[in-house]
C-alpha cells in the first residue's frame, strides 16, 4: 500500500508531461548561453572573469554570478560578462535581475550580442510570467529571417499562441 502512495504522484507528474505552464516553458526554452570566453589567455585584467566562467562551465551559477558581479564592479570590465550574468540569474530563477543585466549589455557599445539580448529578454519575460510581452517578443524575432534564435522564437510563439 505504501508504494502506491508514492507511485501515484510520480505517475501523475509523468503522465502530465510538459503541462505548458510558464515554469515548464521557461525550463524548456532556457539554455545557458555558450561559453565563448574561457579559451582566452588569462591575464591580470581578466582573472576574475576567467574564474567566474570556470564556475559557469560547471553550472555553478550562484558562484559564477558572484564572480561576475565582482568582475563587473571594477572599471573596465568586459561588457560581454553581462550576457553570462543574465544567464546565471535566469538559471537561478531570477528573471527580473537577468533582464536588468541584459539592459546593461544593450545600452553598451557591444553590438555583437543583439540577437542574444533579444532572445534572452524574451526568456526573462517568459520566466517572469509576462506572457503577452514574451509572445510579442517572440513574434518580433520570428519575423526576422536572419535571427540566431528564429526557430526557437517560432516554436515559442506557437506555444504561447495556443495559451490564449
Amino acid at each position: 500500500m505504501r508504494w502506491t502512495s508514492l507511485l501515484f504522484p510520480l505517475l501523475f507528474v509523468a503522465c502530465a508531461g510538459p503541462s505548458g505552464s510558464d515554469a515548464d516553458a521557461c525550463s524548456r526554452y532556457f539554455v545557458p548561453y555558450e561559453d565563448h570566453v574561457s579559451q582566452r589567455e588569462r591575464n591580470t585584467l581578466n582573472n576574475d572573469y576567467m574564474d567566474a566562467m570556470a564556475l559557469y562551465r560547471k553550472a555553478d551559477y550562484a558562484g559564477a554570478r558572484d564572480g561576475l558581479v565582482q568582475y563587473l564592479s571594477r572599471k573596465g570590465g568586459e561588457k560581454s560578462a553581462y550576457m553570462y550574468l543574465a544567464c546565471c540569474y535566469l538559471a537561478l530563477g531570477e528573471p527580473f535581475e537577468a533582464e536588468l543585466q541584459l539592459d546593461h549589455l544593450e545600452r553598451s557599445s557591444t553590438l555583437q550580442y543583439s540577437d542574444q539580448v533579444e532572445w534572452y529578454t524574451v526568456l526573462c519575460w517568459l520566466c517572469s510570467d509576462q506572457l503577452p510581452r514574451a509572445r510579442k517578443g517572440a513574434e518580433v524575432i520570428a519575423g526576422k529571417k536572419a535571427h540566431t534564435y528564429r526557430a526557437e522564437a517560432i516554436r515559442l510563439m506557437k506555444e504561447l499562441g495556443a495559451q490564449d
